[in-house]
C-alpha cells in the first residue's frame, strides 16, 4: 500500500517490539536510499502500531495482510487504524492520530 505496510511476524518473547520496529525502519530505509527507490530521502514515519494474535490465528491473519489491496478499496488506512485500536481496546485520542494525513 502506498500509505502504510503490514510485517507478519514471529517473536521471541525476549525481544521488544521496538527494537524490532527500530530495526525495521532503519534496514528498509538505508535499502531504499541506498537502490535510489524514491526521489529525495526515504525515511518513515515516527510512529508505529503493534497487534499480536495467537498462533491458532496465523492463516486469518496472513490472509489479511495477503488481501489488503481488496480490503483497502472499501476502508481507507486511518478506518483501519482505528478498528484495530478499537477491536484490541486501545485507549486513544484522535487528536494525536495521523497528523500527516487527511
Amino acid at each position: 500500500m502506498a500509505d502504510h505496510v503490514h510485517v507478519f511476524v514471529g517473536l521471541n518473547p525476549s525481544k521488544a517490539i521496538s527494537d524490532l520496529v527500530r530495526d525495521i525502519k532503519n534496514n528498509s530505509s538505508n535499502y531504499i536510499n541506498k537502490n535510489k527507490w524514491v526521489k529525495g530521502r526515504f525515511c518513515w514515519q515516527e510512529g508505529y502500531g503493534a497487534f499480536s494474535y495467537a498462533h491458532s490465528q496465523i492463516e486469518n491473519v496472513y490472509n489479511y495482510i495477503l488481501n489488503q489491496e481488496k480490503h483497502h478499496q472499501r476502508k481507507s488506512f486511518k478506518q483501519e487504524y482505528i478498528n484495530f485500536l478499537n477491536k484490541f481496546q486501545i485507549e486513544y485520542n484522535e487528536k494525536y492520530l495521523f497528523d500527516w494525513i487527511d
